[in-house]
């Protein structure tokens, strides 16, 4: 017997900006409703793609470059949801994520990093976590554990 998701495939676009990361963010929440998610898996699907979202925006289409399109596609799977995040602008440095270290915290308060947390909370919560750069694109895949069947 094979598996059937309840949910159909979810698929949202928008123009980078602040505004558009919080817009994507609620509208794939929203598409997530059929799996009927705990608060648990609910939040990390919300940081994960918030921190992947906005790293696009800040980085891919720096200040100063025109805004551009951002696009999310979310599968559900018998092993949680995939999803595959692809922006026009922007490659990676040397064509690879960060390392996504934790950042040391026993230093004093006002030493501590203001960022730098992004890549290492994608890292940690996600899983098979792959990008390409396959011009003009980048692509960014990963595998988030949570409706599992």
């Amino acid at each position: 017997m094979s598996f059937v998701s309840q949910m159909p495939d979810i698929r949202v676009c928008v123009q980078s900006s602040e505004l558009a990361v919080r817009a994507a963010l609620k509208e794939l929440l929203a598409g997530l409703g059929p799996l009927d998610l705990d608060v648990e898996e609910i939040g990390t699907v919300e940081l994960v793609m918030a921190e992947a979202l906005n790293n696009i925006v800040e980085h891919a289409y720096p200040e100063g470059d025109p805004a551009g399109p951002i696009n999310i596609a979310c599968k559900h799977a018998t092993d949680g949801l995939h999803l595959t995040v692809i922006d026009e602008g922007r490659g990676m440095p040397n064509g690879r994520t960060p390392l996504g270290q934790a950042a040391n915290l026993d230093v004093d308060f006002c030493d501590i990093p203001e960022g730098g947390f992004g890549w290492f909370l994608i890292k940690d919560l996600a899983k098979d976590v792959t990008y390409q750069r396959i011009a003009p694109q980048n692509r960014l895949t990963l595998r988030l554990a949570v409706a599992m069947a």
